[in-house]
């Protein structure tokens, strides 16, 4: 168990926004959030990377009491998760290299080779490597959100949060990020968890599935 939550609170400011959620996840498990627009999808996924804290009750991830997480103890948090933002959140004037080597230079990966070594691994497996050099603006949607699937894998995260990562996307690209990201799943036993409005994606791609609605959390039968 990576990660449990029990009987817990979320809120965003003094707004309730999802309570008593019981919640977990097992190495190398496909977990998808579902929910309308405003149910905490996103508030949950925050939670787990301690941007939003949580109330009452217990919630482990990773090692980490959440509960009792000081600031100083995040980025040790952060570096055993990888994040996929809906609206990518890359540097548009940088190249895909210089992108991600920001990443890696900022977590303490301090030699350069070691750095240019795990660059190609990770664009190798978003089948990018042809695109080092290029400008993030210069790439489709698509390319971008395969970027920050690169980006995400760069330490190797033992979990993936992906807020509505195909929800900029058209479908067929929105297909080939799932597969993406499900193919990393398998492969390297990582966990995902991720938030969609797209009810389809369980069916093509199996996994767990919770609902958030009227500020609960429930686990689809």
């Amino acid at each position: 168990m990576i990660l449990k939550y029990t009987d817990v609170d979320i809120y965003q400011g003094e707004h309730l926004v999802l309570q008593g959620v019981n919640f977990c996840v097992e190495d190398g498990e496909m977990v998808y959030l579902t929910g309308p627009v405003g149910s905490g999808k996103s508030s949950l996924l925050k939670s787990i990377y301690g941007e939003v804290p949580i109330e009452g009750g217990s919630a482990e991830v990773l090692g980490f009491n959440m509960a009792r997480l000081k600031t100083k103890h995040q980025p040790a948090l952060r570096r055993q998760m990888g994040i996929v933002f809906q609206d990518f959140q890359l540097l548009p004037d940088h190249t895909v290299h210089r992108n991600l080597d920001f990443v890696l230079r900022s977590t303490g990966w301090k030699k350069q080779p070691e750095r240019e070594k795990r660059i190609v691994e990770v664009l190798k497996m978003v089948k990018l490597e042809e695109k080092k050099e290029k400008f993030i603006y210069e790439l489709s949607g698509g390319e971008q959100q395969r970027i920050c699937i690169a980006r995400a894998i760069l330490n190797k995260p033992k979990i993936i949060l992906a807020d509505e990562p195909t929800g900029n996307l058209d479908t067929e690209n929105g297909e080939l990020i799932l597969a993406l990201l499900d193919e990393i799943r398998r492969q390297n036993n990582t966990a995902v968890i991720l938030s969609t409005h797209n009810l389809q994606w369980p069916e093509f791609f199996p996994g767990t599935v919770y609902r958030c609605v009227d500020a609960s959390l429930t686990l689809n039968s």
